[in-house]
């Protein structure tokens, strides 16, 4: 399976990577206030579509850019062709494919390819989180104070944002640094390996999280919504972590009000 999950994702990342070159960012479309899509990103889908439907024929689809018919529940694959678009549009080369398959509510496997790096980062339910091959592990550490940790800047939604830059601030002074790179998707793949000792964010959605969020698990780590409750990822709040995910929760609670 993830043999052949790496090879469809690596072809799609291909095509990705060469429209990038000659992009004309005047060919960006607004779904909604600074929510960007191109023929690039649906292109992609497209292709995804049709390469996962040969993998798992009996899957449906459940995709950001709605190319195929919808379904958001039973077997189905869950995708997100570019992760970052806004990145791409500006020539910033951060942004990953983002693929997870599910059965009702529990993620089975998951691939995220970050296409300029060239990182295929796979899990399967209960056997591990790899990139390329080697398995992966969460940050051990258990120091808030020697942590790096990544975000997400709210874009388009914004209730929620005065407790938001709450609790930004806290972590500012907190840890050794905060991080936004634009992609969901990478910062929880990132997450997993250790790069990043934590990631929060809140307003996402299925196809920017649950890749990701799988890769987390089996790479060892923790991931919840802010109340703690586990097993979501919906991405209407996501919290994921190693060993400093007891203190990320404390600090959002100490400002997110469910």
């Amino acid at each position: 399976m993830i043999k052949n999950l790496e090879g469809c994702l690596e072809e799609v990342a291909a095509f990705i990577h060469n429209e990038s070159v000659s992009f004309d960012h005047r060919k960006i479309e607004i779904k909604q206030l600074n929510n960007l899509v191109s023929y690039v990103d649906k292109e992609a889908e497209k292709k995804l579509v049709e390469k996962l439907s040969l993998l798992v024929p009996e899957a449906k689809f459940e995709t950001e850019e709605e190319t195929v018919a919808q379904f958001k529940a039973g077997l189905r694959w869950i995708i997100d062709p570019l992760d970052g678009t806004t990145n791409f549009s500006h020539g910033i080369p951060t942004y990953s494919i983002s693929v997870a398959l599910a059965e009702g509510d529990s993620l089975l496997a998951s691939g995220v390819y970050e296409v300029n790096q060239k990182e295929f980062f796979s899990a399967e339910k209960g056997k591990g989180a790899f990139l390329n091959g080697e398995r992966i592990h969460v940050a051990r550490n258990e120091q808030l104070a020697n942590s790096l940790i990544a975000t997400g800047f709210p874009y388009y939604e914004f209730e929620g944002l005065d407790a938001y830059i709450e609790i930004l601030k806290k972590f500012m002074q907190t840890t050794r640094g905060v991080r936004r790179l634009g992609s969901a998707a990478t910062d929880l793949c990132y997450t997993a390996c250790g790069r990043f000792d934590g990631f929060f964010e809140f307003n996402l959605n299925s196809y920017d999280v649950a890749g990701g969020i799988l890769i987390v698990k089996e790479a060892g780590g923790i991931v919840s919504d802010f109340s703690g409750v586990e097993g979501r990822f919906d991405g209407v709040e996501t919290l994921a972590a190693g060993g400093v995910y007891a203190e990320m929760l404390d600090v959002i609670n100490s400002f997110w009000k469910n």
